[in-house]
């Protein structure tokens, strides 16, 4: 790739005189290129198929919707690079959207992973469980699902059919009698020999056939299974494979509307109102629904759906993997590209259509349905979430309202597993993808100390504003700080503001009020008097909710970290004792503790372990005893 220098001007042009004088430096290549103020900051990002031809529709004095044209007026310098081919300028575009953020780009938000369902293949048992993230464990992978409550309960449903393990390999080779699971039905017990790794190996296989939508041959095999047992007058195997087939149904019912002629496909639709958007996706995946996902990407008034729908999928498939078929509300601008770069990524054809009749049109209505339902949903909360961040404006003495509100809290249990937490509320209610967790670090602090754990949480949060946004000018820095505390806790705090060097970013201490009673909150600000709101006050809701979701968020973090410490195997932290060794460490001596009890002669007899390895356990665990 080659990066074109600017046009050398004793001028300092802007707009459309910058553009034209840029139209020099340029040929017919594919490429893309980028839009920056007077401060370097990047305004928009765009590919072209002809970057010449491209730009020059920006240098036109004229005919430019209202964003455009405003995006013109501050362009003050432009960035170039050529590309080989036109698709590369599209996958380039979208790495730098996502990576730059540009203000007059469509952007994506809350962009997320999606589960799916795993048949681990790294055992002679395979587990079945949830998976999100890197694919990097030894099996098949089955998705994606909307949401992780749609995995459970297909994962639920499936325990009941097909009897398959959900537990970790330790447990697994711990075990000595059948757990709860085997009691209930729910799991075929491989652990303790209750079914033959060959039986088991069946129920994996035709797990998956239905994962893939064969459903028809399992459903009957395990018909035949039970009419079989019933002439055998085992009266007990057919009432088991009865209620097998009956759940394998639940299942086949609870996925929603399964599409007949489309087998693998997500359906992408559109709708926009007033300068906002909502992009529905719903996933088909073996002639089966998978669930549906709503998105709002940033928008504006002028902008055309194409655009929206072009830049939601550069921006979406961007680590996902794309299925075969793309079904969209609306024609996109560079479809053919689009579907090369998709095709490329998934190793495979990748079809983008946009279906005018027949059952995929049908799928298509419904998931616009959803979409224009859910903005009108979304619009009539941000109306109501402005009033109440107004409210909250005139009712702490802001001077603008407020459209990024930090709440802090702390967890622990006597100052142990202590854990800080930050949830942050705006225009568009709770940003989920802004909450941070802080492992409370200070070696120093006396055990539940809240005031020590405060600083430390707001030290660490200040610094990394002020090295990610030292200019404030990226919109990161919170317009209000919500603390759980009273005047003390603010007075704390207000100093490590000014220590800081912030100690104009408003602050607000939340305190039950006497009483300790919900409703009866006071409220402290640094040198003035604590107040409180009207008992039937919207705003005052509106707090109580934030900070009980900061709560919220604070207690499940503990309690997180707490039972990773609770569940952390003594093993995990010796050096090359992988999954499998630890395997057959456990099933040598039975427990953890037992391995850290053994003598050299007894580790160096378990299978698998070499004399350098068992020296490296002993000494892990006796070194320090």
């Amino acid at each position: 790739m080659d990066r074109i220098q600017p046009p050398e001007t004793n001028e300092a042009l802007t707009g459309h005189a910058l553009i034209q004088a840029y139209l020099k430096t340029l040929d017919n290549s594919p490429g893309v290129y980028r839009m920056l103020d007077a401060q370097a900051r990047v305004l928009y990002v765009g590919k072209a198929r002809n970057l010449r031809a491209r730009v020059s529709n920006y240098a036109r004095p004229s005919g430019h919707s209202a964003r455009i044209a405003r995006m013109i007026r501050e362009t003050a310098s432009m960035m170039f690079l050529t590309t080989r081919t036109e698709t590369e300028a599209l996958l380039l575009e979208q790495n730098l959207i996502k990576q730059l953020k540009p203000r007059y780009n469509v952007l994506l938000r809350d962009d997320k992973s999606f589960p799916n369902i795993l048949v681990a293949k790294d055992h002679d048992f395979p587990q079945i469980r949830k998976h999100r993230g890197a694919k990097k464990t030894k099996g098949n992978y089955y998705g994606p699902f909307a949401s992780a409550g749609a995995v459970n309960r297909t994962l639920n449903q499936l325990q009941k059919v097909f009897l398959l393990r959900n537990c970790s390999d330790s447990m697994f080779s711990s075990r000595t009698r059948p757990c709860l699971l085997y009691q209930i039905k729910r799991c075929s017990a491989p652990c303790t020999g209750e079914i033959s790794e060959s039986d088991y190996a069946a129920s994996v296989q035709d797990a998956e056939r239905f994962l893939q939508g064969r459903t028809t041959g399992v459903q009957e095999k395990l018909a035949s299974e039970m009419q079989r047992a019933s002439e055998a007058m085992e009266f007990e195997r057919a009432a088991a494979l009865r209620d097998r087939i009956r759940a394998l149904t639940q299942v086949q019912s609870a996925q929603g509307i399964n599409p007949r002629s489309t087998a693998e496909a997500d359906i992408v639709a559109l709708h926009m109102e007033h300068g906002q958007a909502c992009v529905q996706v719903f996933f088909i995946r073996a002639n089966q629904n998978w669930g549906n996902q709503d998105f709002y990407p940033r928008a504006g008034a002028d902008v055309e759906e194409a655009e929206v729908l072009e830049a939601f999928m550069g921006q979406f498939y961007d680590g996902k993997e794309p299925p075969r078929q793309i079904l969209l509300s609306h024609p996109i601008e560079n479809a053919d590209l689009m579907a090369d770069a998709l095709s490329g990524k998934a190793g495979r054809k990748v079809e983008i259509l946009v279906p005018q009749r027949g059952e995929k049109a049908e799928l298509i209505e419904g998931a616009l349905r959803n979409a224009k339902e859910s903005l009108g949903r979304r619009m009539a909360e941000s109306a109501t979430q402005a009033k109440l961040l107004k409210g909250v404006a005139e009712a702490f003495g802001l001077e603008t309202t407020p459209a990024r509100i930090e709440v802090y809290d702390n967890s622990h249990i006597q100052g142990t597993n202590a854990v800080g937490a930050m949830i942050m509320a705006g225009p568009e209610g709770f940003m989920k993808s802004q909450y941070r967790k802080f492992n409370i670090r200070g070696d120093e602090l006396t055990p539940g100390d809240d005031f020590g754990m405060m600083k430390e949480v707001l030290t660490r949060r200040i610094t990394r504003l002020q090295k990610e946004d030292p200019a404030r000018d990226k919109g990161l820095w919170p317009d209000l700080l919500l603390i759980d505390g009273g005047a003390g806790q603010v007075s704390a705090v207000q100093e490590i503001l000014e220590e800081m060097g912030v100690p104009e970013l408003p602050m607000v201490g939340v305190a039950k009020g006497v009483d300790r009673d919900h409703g009866k909150e006071e409220f402290h600000r640094p040198g003035q008097r604590p107040f409180a709101l009207r008992m039937n006050d919207p705003v005052l809701y509106f707090i109580q909710r934030l900070r009980d979701e900061a709560h919220r968020f604070a207690i499940g973090t503990h309690r997180a970290k707490r039972a990773k410490q609770i569940s952390a195997n003594p093993l995990d932290d010796v050096p090359g004792v992988g999954s499998t060794r630890k395997r057959a460490l456990l099933a040598h001596f039975g427990s953890a503790k037992a391995v850290s009890r053994a003598n050299l002669a007894d580790l160096k007899a378990v299978d698998g372990i070499s004399d350098s390895l068992a020296e490296t356990i002993y000494d892990h665990f006796h070194t320090n005893a």
